[in-house]
């Protein structure tokens, strides 16, 4: 064989080979894309979720007689650490009605709602759990695992103190952090705080939940489902609250409805 008809062969060979390596590059970018754009971000929620409403619960059952400081200050710094740590893969929402208010805005897909909502109330379920693991069952017993009781004499209220608990906790969520206008960097510490003020200011009448998936985690552990109905209704009509008030008022040009 000739020196040319080796060099014309070498370059057949290499000419076939790259269009099937750039073929692979192509599918691996794929999964990579699918992978960071849908999957790591619920995996995130999940275990965001999970860490939250496992100190959250600890923060209760093991409380040794702070009244609300204990669980406030738990409560709110570890969201604004989680928020820290993780916003940046799935936005730190670790609640469904937080998603709830941001899809709505049109701040996420619709397609990764529902996922985010079923790995969010997962995980609270799982951090639930992981409480009720780690404490003696007479110790546990004691406050029900960490789950909410309301005022059996004022539903009504407690309801109502859900509701603009978790209208002030979306407002900041959207404005602190997502709306271009008004987002900050200290958004996810101004979330946390705000969780923490509104423990103080509610966690005497209805706990302060403001997020289902806290509400259902130890509910399920402890099995103790007292009017835990306002821990849904209250929040939903929270957040949807939130939606009406950026959409016509607060959001940016993008976000409004009216006025663009």
């Amino acid at each position: 064989m000739s020196a040319a008809e080796t060099k014309t062969e070498v370059f057949t060979i290499t000419e076939m080979e790259e269009p099937a390596a750039e073929k692979d590059r192509s599918s691996t970018n794929k999964k990579t894309r699918i992978y960071e754009h849908y999957v790591q971000p619920c995996l995130a929620e999940l275990f965001g979720t999970t860490l939250f409403v496992f100190v959250g619960c600890a923060s209760v059952i093991g409380n040794v007689g702070t009244g609300v400081l204990q669980p406030a200050l738990a409560h709110g710094l570890t969201l604004a650490i989680l928020i820290m740590v993780l916003g940046q893969i799935s936005g730190g929402h670790f609640n469904p009605v937080v998603s709830l208010s941001v899809y709505l805005c049109g701040g996420m897909e619709l397609l990764l709602l529902v996922p985010y909502v079923l790995a969010q109330m997962l995980g609270g379920m799982i951090g639930a759990g992981l409480a009720k693991a780690i404490y003696p069952p007479q110790v546990y017993a004691l406050t029900f695992g960490g789950a909410l009781q309301p005022i059996d004499t004022e539903l009504g209220r407690c309801t109502l103190a859900e509701v603009m608990m978790t209208l002030i906790l979306t407002t900041v969520v959207w404005m602190g952090a997502i709306n271009s206008k008004t987002s900050s960097p200290w958004g996810p510490f101004c979330i946390g705080l705000t969780v923490t003020a509104n423990i103080f200011a509610g966690g005497v009448m209805s706990g302060a939940c403001m997020n289902p998936a806290r509400a259902f985690g130890p509910a399920l552990a402890a099995n103790q489902w007292n009017h835990h109905w306002i821990y849904w209704i209250g929040p939903i009509c929270g957040a949807l609250l939130t939606v009406s008030f950026i959409r016509l008022l607060f959001g940016d040009r993008k976000t409004r409805v009216f006025l663009k």
